[in-house]
């Protein structure tokens, strides 16, 4: 099973896609992604990782994703299954997506 590891040497795209969303549809927002994750994003080819968070406050659900490649990442957007899940948690929430690679990494 492969985890999420987070090193500035690691060959992977990393998504950081952070959603605004009203506290009382958080945990509907998060259940959305779960999901989607669980029966389709990780069965994509190039997935590698997914990992949901959700702010204190309520008003925040942040999706680190980590893919093989920028191309698998693109891939799977073009995806009409994809973009149905996709689109229903835009109906939820604002998103702001955007590939990152890591650049540091500290450990006490």
């Amino acid at each position: 099973m492969t985890t999420t590891t987070i090193d500035p040497n690691a060959d992977v795209a990393t998504l950081i896609n952070t959603f605004t969303v009203v506290p009382e549809r958080q945990r509907e927002l998060v259940d959305l992604l779960v999901r989607a994750t669980e029966e389709v994003m990780q069965h994509r080819p190039g997935f590698v990782a997914a990992n949901i968070h959700t702010s204190l406050d309520g008003t925040r659900v942040t999706n680190y994703a980590q893919w093989e490649s920028v191309q698998a990442f693109q891939e799977m957007l073009a995806d009409p299954v994809c973009q149905e899940h996709m689109s229903a948690a835009r109906e939820i929430a604002d998103a702001e997506p955007f590939l990152y690679e890591v650049a540091s990494v500290h450990h006490s």
